[in-house]
């Protein structure tokens, strides 16, 4: 079985296409493979800056040849219908067989489609790949047709196998396939011919490109580590820039530099910023001090000074923007100190919505609803307002400006610089988390009621003017809202319901921001959003939808932390025997219950009389309701929902044997009402803690 090797070689990919683009071609051309009918044993992409290569081994030299039975007209039929058969077919009417059917004689071709060489089908699904490749922006260049990221200059595209190695011919604009490509674009310029995956790999290395983007990655990684390690010093990890560091380079080159002493007191999250976003170089810290002191490069080639004119034109260049980030942070501190109010007074310049007011509006709504949810963090009210209306003032500030990324974080070196305290500042970074599932949560009380305001009101805003989101649409990221009001409240362990949600609502009235619809109808809806929110995020946890819904229908539910203990411990009893088990003895006394009412037309609610039980079982029964009731009434009002739920479970046995030993629906009417109002009983220990009627299986 031969392998395949192709390279599509062009000008630079840019890094944020790579992986992607290797994936798709893979997943392009063996797909092409296989529904023609070549299969293989495995295949993998490689991608550098100049080329997209896949290596495909245990290709089928040719596709199988198919023989496949096809039903035809009926004997006797009109003759266009029988030639229409023939010309799909592509056979003569002498190959036709005539069979008997039980509908009576039919005719039926054999069609066999002969196997293709594998190079004739490569070809075919190469072309096709690269004509329709799914690139994000592409362009054209010369007169061709043919679009790519960038001019795509060669193609490689060879089988080989124990014979040797041979072409696949094809001709793409003008671009013929061939078995040679170029290495290091400045150190080993010029064509050579590879003959194999094995070859070509060999070769690209002693041309000084390494083939593999994970082991560029690593040795980027592993030289700037030990350089740093030399020094004293640790680089600041950054897998995403590492990533995108390694996509911009074929043989990297880790240099260390410098940065001026001018700029060292900076915040090292100010020099982290400007040096990756501007020029892609990862901070070197000082564990002893947190201070940013020097950076790493990664260099695209060796030099015969090892990299001194490249690190000082880089250094060159840092100087110049560090010196704009310097000039930034000094007016911005000129300000805080002297006149903050002078940022928050210039937010209501700045729109948050058309629809929604200015920033400064929106403050106001955030620093009253702050106050009012202060008592149930546990923060001072007072506190709690003015760390809201500080919170965003940074928007305004030129660090933020140049670099959005930092907001909150800056505000938190300006609110410090103002003379407030650490946990007021602390809010301006801490009030936007968490961001997403796997962000910190904040725990200070100031934080989290300053958080959870901003968030509520971002949703009571955006519900009210009907920007909800839809199937995969959420430009307002308001289901990431809803996550964060539900961790905060659940990772806090705070008490609130969906009074916190109206008066939200009405801060957003007093802000004449409404549609029309009344408080019940937006907390409501609103409500029914985060709950479907809730169900993602404990579901997550292993709880099962339909256990979430059976405790989402009991009253109380828009207490979320009451909603999630309630569930979290319904589906550790019901994850057991005895808890599987009692629902179904719980939904057959609901059953038999819910049937007799109907027919009887009343309702059987009045309380079994003991003196009527017959049996052992059925007097068990009444003890372990009786014995449940004492457990589980006290442990709701509690909150001790493994109590009540495990009690609730231990009633599995009498249940299981009354059913067993005792018909319901007696002759005698006396027995009969005073076991169904004994099943009532159950019907209402249960429902206290859930309603398993929504509990499936």
């Amino acid at each position: 079985m031969p392998d395949l090797l192709i390279e599509l070689f062009s000008e630079e990919i840019p890094a944020r296409m790579q992986t992607r683009s290797g994936e798709d071609l893979k997943k392009r051309v063996t797909d092409g493979l296989v529904n023609a009918g070549l299969t293989y044993s495995g295949a993998a992409a490689l991608t550098t800056p100049r080329r997209l290569t896949l290596t495909i081994q245990g290709l089928l030299a040719e596709s199988p040849t198919i023989r496949e039975e096809r039903k035809g007209p009926k004997v006797g039929a009109p003759d266009k219908a029988i030639e229409g058969f023939l010309r799909v077919a592509g056979l003569t009417r002498d190959q036709l067989e005539e069979r008997e059917t039980p509908k009576g004689a039919v005719y039926f071709a054999m069609i066999e489609k002969a196997g293709r060489p594998a190079a004739e089908i490569i070809a075919e699904v190469l072309e096709d790949t690269i004509r329709n490749f799914p690139w994000p922006k592409s362009m054209r260049w010369g007169s061709g047709s043919l679009r790519w990221v960038r001019p795509l200059h060669s193609i490689l595209c060879i089988l080989n196998d124990e014979a040797g190695a041979e072409i696949v011919p094809l001709d793409v604009d003008g671009i013929a396939s061939g078995d040679t490509t170029e290495g290091h674009r400045f150190m080993a310029p010029g064509r050579f011919n590879v003959t194999s995956f094995e070859d070509y790999e060999t070769k690209l290395k002693r041309a000084f490109v390494v083939l593999s983007p994970s082991e560029r990655a690593e040795h980027i990684w592993n030289d700037a580590t030990n350089q740093a390690f030399a020094a004293g010093l640790e680089v600041v990890e950054d897998k995403g820039l590492l990533a995108e560091v390694a996509g911009l380079v074929e043989w990297p080159v880790v240099l260390m530099g410098s940065i001026d002493d001018d700029f060292l007191e900076l915040p090292p999250e100010v020099l982290q910023t400007s040096m990756k976003e501007h020029q892609k170089f990862f901070s070197v810290k000082n564990p002893k001090t947190g201070r940013i002191e020097k950076f790493i490069t990664v260099a695209n080639r060796e030099t015969t000074d090892n990299g001194a004119t490249i690190l000082a034109g880089n250094q060159k260049v840092l100087s110049a923007r560090l010196a704009d980030a310097k000039f930034f942070w000094e007016n911005d501190l000129r300000t805080a100190k002297s006149c903050m109010s002078a940022w928050t007074d210039a937010l209501g310049n700045v729109t948050f919505h058309n629809k929604l007011g200015t920033q400064a509006e929106r403050i106001e709504r955030i620093a009253a609803l702050a106050r009012e949810l202060a008592p149930v963090t546990g923060a001072d009210a007072d506190q709690a307002e003015k760390a809201a209306r500080l919170a965003k003032a940074d928007l305004s500030s030129e660090m933020v400006y140049e670099f959005p990324e930092l907001q909150g974080l800056m505000g938190r070196y300006y609110i410090e610089a103002a003379g407030e305290n650490a946990a007021v500042a602390a809010v301006a970074q801490d009030h936007y988390s968490p961001l997403g599932p796997s962000d910190d949560v904040p725990t200070a009380a100031l934080s989290v009621a300053v958080a959870l305001a901003d968030k509520l009101d971002t949703l009571t805003g955006f519900w009210a003017i009907d920007e909800k989101p839809t199937g995969s649409k959420d430009p307002f990221a308001l289901r990431r809202a809803a996550l964060g009001v539900i961790r905060l409240i659940l990772q806090n362990d705070l008490r609130l319901n969906g009074e916190v949600v109206s008066l939200a609502h009405s801060n957003r009235v007093r802000s004449n921001i409404d549609l029309g619809l009344t408080p019940i109808e937006d907390v409501h809806n609103l409500l029914s959003f985060i709950h479907d929110r809730l169900k993602v995020f404990l579901r997550d946890e292993g709880v099962r939808h339909d256990i979430i819904d059976a405790c989402i229908a009991m009253d109380g539910n828009d207490d979320l932390n009451l909603l999630a203990k309630r569930a979290r411990a319904l589906n550790a009893v019901l994850s057991t025997e005895d808890g599987e088990n009692l629902v179904q003895g719980f939904k057959r006394a609901n059953n038999i219950l819910t049937q007799a009412e109907d027919k009887d037309g009343v309702e059987y609610s009045y309380g079994a009389d003991l003196k009527f039980a017959e049996t052992d079982s059925e007097k068990a029964l009444f003890a372990a309701l009786a014995e449940a009731e004492t457990q589980i009434a006290p442990a709701l009002e509690a909150e001790d929902f493994p109590t009540a739920m495990t009690a609730m479970a231990d009633l599995r046995g009498p249940i299981d044997a009354f059913f067993d030993d005792v018909q319901v629906n007696s002759d005698n009417q006396v027995l009969r009402r005073n076991r169904l109002n004994l099943l009532s009983q159950i019907r209402t220990i249960c429902s206290s803690v859930a309603d398993l009627t929504r509990i499936e299986g």
